[in-house]
């Protein structure tokens, strides 16, 4: 079968189109044929050789969407559309490829109407979003701000909020011109930072009360400016370094709130977080509440070029490989 193997970890042009053997069915998996995958921050990072864990050479992908060709059971029979997140790409050979052997338990049936380039971009995404979400304590009324709107995690947890009852779904971006994008898909609390700063954005948004929840995948600079947004008691989950690994905080904006900041790990959730995860997940899919926006797709054999676009190009959506 065709993949694209980072054969080192040193950068795009490590991506090598390989013929695999196609994987071998074992108990508790299904063999999937791969539609269409997900290209991630992870996959950039894995490349560049600043994951923990990750070994070459190996498949990347940790997310996708395909048919079950068999060892599916009487849950996911042959011919079921399917979407997953896993180990995939991280520690295992992963969907920049034909074939996948996935274990069932991490298989979801893709509703229909939601077609499978859409569903090989939601998993990663989607069950980061409601996984943080839900760890936070998020209920209907709450506050919630995720910053780059234009970005999976800042416009899955903000099309979440928004569809589970927040009070206010706030994002932000640095770019006006997404900015205006964001407002004309129908996103009304963008906040613009190269108009005003974040928390300011967010007390004007929010009639000086804050962000009881804050969901940040950036890191650096945005992270500390985040904390500044927090209400009484709110919350910060970090769970992505896009920017920078390091920040500065000042301990005020900790001290005077009584705030607290949480840190979210995917591949160290259990897989009950998961599963109810996909239930509130599938639910608003099949109702319309949410859905999923794709900037660009690319064929398998250039993958490089699509890591490339999402990490330099900075689209607003998603990019994925169709296969």
């Amino acid at each position: 079968m065709r993949a694209m193997r980072a054969e080192q970890f040193n950068g795009y042009t490590e991506l090598k189109l390989v013929d695999l053997p196609k994987p071998v069915v074992t108990d508790g998996k299904a063999l999937v044929r791969i539609t269409a995958a997900g290209v991630t921050p992870l996959d950039h990072t894995i490349l560049s050789g600043k994951f923990h864990g990750s070994k070459a050479p190996l498949v990347l992908g940790n997310e996708g969407a395909g048919v079950v060709e068999e060892g599916g059971g009487t849950d996911f029979p042959a011919g079921s559309r399917v979407m997953f997140f896993g180990a995939y790409g991280a520690f295992e050979d992963g969907t920049y490829s034909e074939w996948v052997a996935v274990r069932k338990k991490d298989l979801c049936l893709i509703p229909d109407g939601v077609d499978d380039v859409s569903a090989a971009g939601m998993p990663v995404a989607y069950l980061t979003a409601q996984v943080g979400l839900t760890r936070a304590g998020f209920r209907a009324g709450k506050t919630v701000l995720a910053p780059a709107i234009g970005g999976s995690i800042g416009n899955a947890v903000t099309q979440l909020a928004r569809a589970l009852g927040a009070k206010h779904a706030m994002s932000s971006t640095t770019s006006h011109a997404k900015a205006e994008q964001a407002k004309a898909l129908g996103f009304n609390e963008v906040i613009d930072t190269s108009l005003e700063k974040l928390a300011d954005g967010v007390r004007r948004i929010t009639g000086g009360y804050g962000a009881d929840i804050v969901i940040d995948g950036i890191g650096g600079e945005v992270l500390s400016e985040a904390l500044g947004a927090l209400a009484l008691e709110g919350s910060l989950t970090t769970l992505g370094y896009s920017a920078s690994r390091n920040t500065t905080i000042d301990v005020i904006n900790l001290i005077v709130p009584q705030a607290r900041i949480l840190g979210l790990n995917m591949f160290a959730q259990p897989q009950a977080a998961v599963t109810d995860a996909w239930n509130v997940i599938v639910s608003l899919l099949k109702s319309g509440a949410i859905k999923p926006i794709v900037a660009k797709t690319f064929p398998l054999t250039e993958a490089a070029d699509a890591l490339r676009y999402l990490i330099e190009g900075r689209p607003f959506g998603r990019v994925v490989l169709t296969i």
